[in-house]
């Protein structure tokens, strides 16, 4: 009646994480201003969000941002601060992280931090899951990542007159492409490469 498999077997193919746990602990880290943490209680950090919003897209849990109901952990065994849900949750989320555009057009990662465009990454990239890259200003994101490009050796540095390096070099590529500045890069001799 089992269709060819015994108990054992059952036993064998069972999930090797349980996912309701991970997503509970990732929740847990969440902070009253929308943001999240690398462990519960810490300060939100760009860095930290990206990472969390991508470990509950793959988990298929990014309702419970904005579910009411979300105690991310009612025992609070892992000592997290209280999660803001309900219809605010990823609207304050994604307003946390529309807040770290600095005037210079770039991102930061935390409050009262310098743009570095190693953030046009993170925080776009969570943006995107959402659905909301438009909630950050494009054009000046674009034109501070290509102020941060070395004009003899074409890299891209974290800011505007620092030295360029292969890390932020891709999170600035990374950033173009996510908000559409790339265009035609890529072509050479009639292949596009992208």
């Amino acid at each position: 009646g089992n269709g060819g498999c015994d108990d054992k077997h059952k036993e064998a193919i069972k999930p090797v994480i349980d996912i309701k746990k991970a997503v509970s602990y990732i929740l847990s880290c969440r902070n009253f201003d929308g943001g999240f943490g690398s462990i519960p209680g810490a300060e939100s950090h760009a860095g930290q969000v990206f990472c969390c919003i991508g470990a509950l897209s793959i988990a298929h849990s990014l309702h419970l941002l904005n579910d009411e109901n979300n105690d991310t952990d009612p025992k609070n065994t892992h000592g997290g601060n209280a999660s803001p849900g309900g219809r605010a949750g990823a609207d304050l989320l994604s307003w946390w992280l529309a807040e770290r555009q600095c005037d210079s057009g770039g991102l930061n990662g935390r409050p009262e931090k310098q743009a570095d465009v190693c953030y046009s990454w993170w925080i776009l990239s969570a943006l995107s899951i959402m659905g909301r890259v438009d909630w950050i200003n494009r054009k000046k994101l674009g034109q501070f990542i290509l102020n941060c490009q070395d004009d003899d050796d074409g890299g891209i540095a974290d800011r505007p007159g620092d030295m360029p390096d292969v890390y932020h070099t891709f999170f600035g590529l990374a950033g173009l492409s996510l908000i559409g500045f790339l265009g035609d890069v890529g072509e050479k001799e009639g292949r596009v490469y992208r």
